[in-house]
């Protein structure tokens, strides 16, 4: 069975720009170009604010990936190639919350969820990620209601206003002004709803879900293009949109600032960036990014550690599972196809020996039936055993085992993964 690679870009090897810098075309786009390479019959891709991960199953997974990476431009110091084991293993504690930037967090479990839903719809999963990924999902909630790893643990969007709290010494008296209402934006607005604060305003390009998004916390929406009226009048800009090009630049900056002697402190959460980096050039303002939140998860993670070795232990539990079920599988996929050609010749011969005895007699229901229960149980009996022992060889690891039962009843290994291609 051909097994999974994966490359994996994340806050820990590479910063924001560097990821933005790389990155060619939305997700799907991406997808369909992977999957048309010949050698590539399943892939997801997920990227976030701070990770780009891509898995492939491929017989030439290597060799699939470091292409990738060449022609997306990557740089290949920030890359980290990992194999089957090292890819599952990868992808259940990421779905725990242990790979994040914020240690625990919840919000990378629905990502993984999004992402690989969105493979699904376009066509490039097959029964190898579907495995991965289901577990993965599955082991994500278990290590959260088993234990406490997100206890206290912050989104980026709430570690964003933590950030501001922590620069400005609090917010109480403050205006904050967040930009953006998609997820990440709503992270923040329901962060700083809990907080004592002059006012919180709401910008977006549609007014509407701005205005939905300010009356369910208690905020205030404003038109985006009054953007620069209420940066003027803020002492915190927090911008979390998903727009491809800069929304405040540093003109915009340097004309907002012209006479004001009191500090701006704008944070960038959005990825690609929303606020040009040369504004931190410019007197009174602090500019911070997702990579400034590293702090926030220090001052955290202590309270978390002992919950992660917990965590640790459950990963490494499914781990193990998840590897027992791909070695079945493996096993499965030989059985079955040696089921289905034992079946044609049962089927066969059975019709010859009724063919033959309807010479002498007539062969009616009942006989039939009798005919069939006899070679079903004569087939099932005789593949019993070395159905038994192809699964243990799988569990066993006995490759060179399977790899002659294959050769012997001319069984392709891999026409069950080239099938889910062509479906």
């Amino acid at each position: 069975m051909t097994e999974i690679n994966s490359m994996v870009i994340t806050h820990s090897k590479a910063s924001i720009e560097e990821m933005e810098r790389s990155w060619k075309g939305d997700l799907e786009e991406v997808l369909r170009n992977l999957y048309s390479n010949e050698f590539v019959h399943e892939c997801v891709v997920m990227k976030t604010c701070n990770r780009i991960e891509i898995y492939v199953v491929s017989p030439k997974g290597s060799s699939v990936l470091f292409n990738f990476a060449k022609s997306m431009a990557f740089p290949l110091q920030v890359v980290e190639f990992r194999d089957h084991q090292e890819s599952l293993l990868h992808l259940l504690r990421l779905a725990c919350g242990l790979e994040s930037m914020i240690v625990g967090e919840d919000q990378i479990l629905g990502q993984i969820r999004d992402m690989y839903l969105l493979a699904k719809k376009v066509g490039t999963t097959g029964r190898i990620l579907d495995t991965a990924f289901s577990k993965a999902i599955q082991v994500g909630k278990r290590v959260r209601t088993e234990t406490e790893v997100n206890r206290g643990a912050v989104s980026i969007g709430s570690a964003a206003v933590d950030l501001a709290e922590m620069v400005l010494g609090g917010l109480e008296g403050k205006m904050v002004l967040v930009i953006g209402t998609g997820e990440m934006g709503t992270l923040v607005t329901r962060a700083l709803a809990h907080r004592e604060m002059d006012l919180i305003y709401i910008a977006n390009r549609t007014f509407e879900k701005a205005r939905d998004l300010a009356d369910s916390m208690g905020g205030y929406a404003v038109r985006f293009e009054n953007l620069s009226e209420h940066v003027r009048k803020a002492d915190v800009v927090i911008s979390a949109t998903s727009a491809p090009h800069y929304v405040l630049r540093k003109s915009l900056i340097e004309e907002i600032m012209k006479g004001r002697d009191r500090e701006l402190l704008l944070i960038d959460i959005a990825n690609p960036r929303d606020i040009e980096s040369s504004v931190a050039d410019i007197d009174h303002v602090k500019l911070y990014n997702i990579d400034s939140l590293r702090i926030i998860n220090e001052r955290s993670l202590a309270q978390r550690k002992e919950e992660a070795k917990r965590a640790e232990k459950i990963v490494d539990e499914e781990l193990c599972l998840l590897l027992k079920q791909y070695k079945q599988q493996k096993a499965d996929h030989i059985v079955s196809a040696i089921y289905a050609n034992v079946y044609n010749v049962r089927k066969q011969e059975k019709e010859r020996a009724a063919t033959k005895l309807r010479a002498y007699h007539t062969i009616g229901e009942i006989e039939n039936k009798v005919l069939d229960d006899l070679t079903h149980s004569i087939v099932n009996k005789i593949l019993a055993e070395p159905t038994k022992v192809l699964r243990s060889a799988a569990e066993k690891n006995d490759d060179e085992l399977l790899d002659v039962v294959s050769r012997l009843f001319n069984i392709d290994k891999t026409q069950e993964t080239n099938n889910n291609k062509c479906k």
